[in-house]
């Protein structure tokens, strides 16, 4: 923050507007129920009318947060809830979750569905993955004699795992960009904090608390046909392995390795500039798209999903991306007053794990919030202008902020509380 930025050099009026900002969002979303944008543009809007605050910095800030966090991460939120539509509509889930019961086998579905939501829910919106998963949950609960909860929890909780951390899912692909976080690091070390969550979560699930909860399956809920292709599926050439994993699992191995070659390469090697545009996630997203698009079958199949996958794409991501423009000007409008480094100051002077931050605002976040994708967006806005004075790196912050989720009010939790008789 500098005296020619700073959108007011007050300590109290900065902390007194931070904190009202949050308070009033708060009251709008949880409690008048507003809609989430609203709710985050009118706090900052009368946040700039307090007196002693300079409004060309604030009108400033507000522009400048919103045009470049869009700028750097706005074409890739929509391609990647374009690639969301397709992997959802052309039968690939089936596909990977029948593979995943084949690696472990049928007699361990708990474990096979773990770890398709950990695969699934780095593309496709946790709550959808869920609906459509939900006939396999009370079928592989039927199967073995279980409670629902048994093969529902370790399900749920990989998908929100991944869902909330591992881009190129767009909340957490906003807010790498919004802290300035290395997309491929954050794969990378999101992946395997997921891969360990999913792995806990499966095992509280079938051992722990799954087998408490006596809820029983639906025979309305149950399909069979997951765990082998019916004759109609069979007749309409479903998607094979390979082309169901490529949408996902290329652009995460492209944005991974644009961030592995800086450790190998030099800068001006040749690989190493081919790997940044190609793991650029604008041309990874890209290709997966066009993968995803090369599972219809039919000429005529392509002809008619490829105007409706990019409609219904574009409806998803039009709140993600006001949302994460808001957060950016909410970040940036922070960054240019001293509550920043007041409550910086703070957890340095109580000694407290400032890894623990970003976690609490995240956990703050979602609660307020309802949704993932808008609480790890809301959690890195406040975070980011404080990442220099906690000395915390873009990364650990982004991936500490996203693991603060709360699933008490969110989507998937009231879609899995419900998804049974």
């Amino acid at each position: 923050m500098t005296v020619e930025t700073a959108v007011t050099l007050s300590p109290s009026l900065a902390l007194f507007g931070f904190l009202g900002v949050v308070l009033l969002l708060l009251v709008l979303i949880a409690k008048w129920k507003w809609h989430v944008f609203i709710a985050l543009l009118v706090p900052l809007l009368i946040f700039g009318l307090l007196p002693g605050i300079q409004t060309n910095n604030f009108i400033a800030a507000f522009e400048t947060g919103f045009g470049s966090t869009l700028g750097s991460i706005g074409v890739v939120i929509v391609l990647g809830s374009i690639m969301s539509e397709a992997l959802r509509h052309t039968g690939a889930i089936k596909t990977i979750t029948r593979s995943m019961v084949r690696l472990v086998g049928a007699k361990r579905m708990p474990l096979a569905l773990s770890l398709s939501g950990f695969v699934l829910g780095i593309a496709i919106f946790s709550d959808v993955a869920y609906v459509i998963l939900n006939p396999l949950v009370h079928s592989a609960a039927r199967v073995m004699s279980a409670p629902i909860a048994v093969t529902a929890t370790g399900l749920v909780g990989a998908l929100q795992l991944t869902h909330a951390i591992v881009p190129p899912t767009p909340g957490p692909l906003a807010a790498a960009a919004i802290v300035g976080a290395d997309i491929g690091k954050t794969i990378i070390y999101g992946s395997l904090a997921c891969l360990v969550g999913t792995l806990c979560g499966w095992i509280w699930g079938q051992y722990i608390a799954g087998p408490r909860i006596p809820t029983l399956p639906s025979m309305d809920h149950a399909d069979d046909s997951y765990f082998s292709p019916t004759k109609e599926e069979a007749a309409s050439q479903p998607p094979g392995l390979m082309a169901s994993y490529a949408p996902i699992l290329v652009p995460v191995a492209l944005i991974s390795a644009q961030s592995l070659s800086r450790l190998f390469f030099e800068e001006g090697h040749i690989i190493r500039d081919g790997l940044a545009y190609i793991g650029w996630p604008v041309i990874a997203l890209s290709i997966g798209v066009l993968l995803a698009y090369r599972n219809i079958s039919t000429l005529q199949e392509r002809a008619a999903a490829r105007g409706s996958w990019i409609e219904e794409g574009l409806k998803t991501s039009a709140m993600i991306l006001v949302v994460t423009g808001l957060g950016g000007s909410l970040s940036e409008i922070l960054k240019n007053t001293p509550a920043v480094e007041m409550m910086a100051e703070m957890f340095t002077h109580y000694q407290l794990p400032v890894i623990l931050l970003p976690f609490l605002i995240g956990v703050i976040g979602n609660m307020i919030t309802g949704s993932t994708t808008v609480g790890v967006i809301t959690a890195a806005s406040i975070v980011s202008p404080m990442l220099e004075s906690i000395a915390l790196s873009p990364e650990a912050a982004m991936l500490s902020g996203a693991a603060g989720r709360s699933s008490s009010n969110m989507s998937i939790a009231a879609i899995s509380g419900s998804a049974r008789p």
